[in-house]
């Protein structure tokens, strides 16, 4: 079979590979539609998490299933199916513990293009069939099934972190994807006051429909600066950090409150250490929290997900600025994510 692959850091081309074999509890599945993610790019042009050669790269497919194992009771060939980008054990010690995002180690939920190839080829393997493939639902648009994989549980994710809570003045860092599917969890939980920290005008715009009540951007001067004057040197009760560095925790701490807390689903591709402020950490005792996580993925997450998207809670399909047809655009796709366009926020390759 062909892939998309990453053939060293800094290197990417397409690949020949044999089609993987079906485990009993497993599921082969062939993509119907696929999405790049900013974390190709770190893993790619950044080494986030070390060299891999030769390995199919994406996390992020709507597809159709051509073989299940022996012991798989609930997906059969030729059902459209919503793939999880995390794709646990689900009989692990760390799944029963409540860490399914990293059964067999951490991080280690995360198999696509981290230690297997994966879905930007002809044929991708899925383990544990049952517990990570979700039913498209009849309709549903492509691309909104697609930000079902990874872009929206895991800005979902980051508002469960940061234990958003109705009546909050919330502060989402960094509004690409994740970020506006951060915007848009906590408008549902009921966040109050909403601040979008972004510079491109199409997120800018897209968060304030997705429920934020202001934007600002580090264009103006120092976000921290802008947040104190919007909150009358108050703070914000509750951050997600869905973008920036090692320094964007030092730049949230010094903008919340005591006793408030941070969700951070960043993905940090370099850097050695992260900062925090010792008089803004109240020298120690300011009961801060710092919560960070990879989303759990699964099936019952697609599925409520879903869920949202076909009563209209949610739209995540407006993320879609770039639609292409056909497996031949892989690339073109990926180098969108890499250079970032002012007119982008997500591409599709519909296959």
């Amino acid at each position: 079979m062909k892939g998309f692959a990453m053939l060293r850091i800094g290197s990417v081309g397409w690949i020949e590979k044999e089609r993987p074999a079906c485990g009993p509890l497993d599921a082969i599945v062939t993509p119907i539609a696929v999405s790049p993610c900013t974390s190709d790019v770190h893993t790619v042009w950044e080494g986030a998490i070390g060299d891999r050669h030769n390995m199919i790269l994406g996390h992020e497919a709507v597809g159709e299933v051509v073989e299940v194992g022996s012991l798989v009771k609930d997906f059969k060939p030729g059902d459209k199916v919503i793939v999880s980008a995390i794709t646990p054990d689900w009989s692990s010690l760390e799944a029963q513990a409540g860490y399914p995002m990293h059964s067999g180690g951490m991080l280690a939920g995360w198999k696509f293009s981290n230690f297997k190839d994966g879905v930007f080829g002809e044929y991708f393997h899925v383990n544990d069939a049952d517990g990570n493939l979700a039913m498209l639902p009849e309709g549903m648009d492509l691309g909104a099934a697609a930000m079902v994989c990874d872009m929206m549980p895991t800005g979902f994710h980051g508002a469960e972190l940061a234990d958003v809570q109705y009546g909050d003045d919330v502060c989402v860092i960094g509004i690409g994807p994740v970020g506006l599917m951060g915007v848009a969890a906590a408008a549902l939980r009921g966040a109050a006051n909403l601040y979008a920290v972004g510079s491109r005008r199409n997120c800018c715009e897209l968060a304030k429909e997705y429920g934020a009540t202001e934007t600002i951007s580090y264009k103006d001067g120092d976000i921290v600066e802008q947040i104190m004057e919007l909150t009358h040197n108050n703070g914000v009760d509750k951050i997600i950090i869905a973008g920036g560095n090692v320094d964007t925790i030092d730049q949230a701490i010094r903008m919340l409150k005591p006793g408030g807390t941070i969700g951070s689903v960043n993905y940090l591709g370099s850097g050695d250490y992260v900062r925090i402020p010792r008089v803004e950490w109240g020298s120690g005792m300011s009961h801060k929290k710092i919560h960070c996580g990879l989303m759990p993925g699964g099936r019952l997450r697609s599925e409520k997900l879903a869920k949202l998207i076909s009563t209209g809670r949610v739209d995540p399909g407006r993320l879609i600025t770039h639609r292409f047809t056909g497996f031949d655009h892989m690339e073109e796709s990926l180098m969108l994510m890499k250079d970032k366009p002012a007119d982008l926020i997500k591409p599709l390759v519909i296959i």
